[in-house]
């Protein structure tokens, strides 16, 4: 049975990979709700933290009914981590999570995420610091090297795990593959079957339903899953691969009224979070997937991704619920 330090996770649990602009507080309620075991933060910079900025403090925000929940932290300077995990553990989270893979232009530009795959006597001093900086289990979401020539996650792992680590993510894509590609999970079965590897190690990359979950499972032996892009819009696919890792069986997609239902309460806890403008924008990338695999949708997209008020989404979705 994987723990986070003393969190009990489940027999496999299912875990909401941290998205940003997308796995805000509302978001993973709604997926919490459906069936997702642990859920993380968006990652938060650690300089924002320390100079106690407003949108940084924000992402640190969560609700009751999200635990166990991870506060996800990531940057460059090793005494500034330190002071955010500290920032962070004040929020009450359950772990701390260290961003070693974000894979994006500007944050490796900046030497936070995937950088450290380039500098990993860094991410260790760093891992070891943020450690001894906090009584929270701290937890390592990473990739498997900096590129094809760089395949280096056993040994990282490793020594992760020694600078003291409770836990491990591995993205199954280098950190030049960014999203594109196929994941490649031999190396995330190769750390755990490593017999020096005694915490748990969850792994990422295109599990997008209940076959490839158990799939994965099966052939590597992985403590539990994260998934990401799959979720993005779907908080109906947790539910989908639990019950398909418990017998085989795939429940009935969700119905119109559903999903509706859902939107509206994505709406309404996201206004309450950040307001109407930023909601109106942030959630029209996620339409697309709440509404997926209706037939001649698109037209009824193209109205709530235009629309300029909450009312005028609202009235909308009563037109979907009455007409479709």
């Amino acid at each position: 049975m994987p723990k986070i330090g003393n969190i009990d996770l489940g027999s496999f649990p299912l875990i909401l990979a941290p998205m940003e602009d997308v796995t805000d507080s509302p978001f993973r309620v709604i997926c919490k709700q459906h069936g997702a075991d642990v859920l993380v933060t968006e990652f938060i910079a650690a300089e924002g933290l320390i100079r106690d900025a407003e949108k940084s403090n924000n992402k640190m925000r969560f609700e009751p009914e999200e635990r166990p929940i991870g506060i996800q932290i990531f940057g460059e300077n090793v005494e500034s981590m330190m002071r955010a995990a500290e920032v962070a553990e004040a929020a009450g989270p359950d772990f701390i999570d260290l961003n070693f893979g974000c894979p994006v232009r500007k944050i490796v530009m900046k030497g936070g995420g995937a950088a450290l795959l380039q500098d990993i006597p860094k991410m260790v001093r760093m891992t070891e610091a943020v450690v001894k900086s906090t009584r929270l289990p701290v937890t390592v979401k990473t990739r498997l090297g900096w590129d094809e020539t760089h395949l280096e996650i056993v040994g990282i792992a490793e020594r992760l795990q020694d600078a003291g680590i409770s836990a491990i993510a591995i993205h199954g894509r280098t950190r030049a593959q960014l999203y594109g590609g196929e994941a490649d999970w031999t190396l995330i079965g190769e750390v755990k079957n490593n017999p020096s590897m005694k915490i748990p190690v969850f792994g990422n990359g295109d599990i997008d339903s209940g076959p490839k979950a158990e799939e994965m499972k099966n052939r590597y032996g992985i403590d539990g899953i994260l998934i990401g892009r799959a979720a993005t819009g779907n908080p109906w696919i947790f539910r989908e691969i639990k019950s398909w890792l418990s017998d085989h069986t795939i429940p009935a997609p969700p119905s119109i009224a559903e999903r509706v239902a859902v939107v509206r309460q994505h709406l309404v806890h996201s206004i309450l979070y950040k307001g109407e403008r930023a909601t109106l924008f942030e959630i029209r990338k996620l339409y697309s997937g709440y509404f997926r695999g209706i037939p001649n949708f698109k037209s009824w997209r193209m109205k709530l991704v235009t629309a300029d008020s909450t009312n005028a989404v609202c009235q909308i979705l009563d037109q979907i619920t009455e007409m479709i």
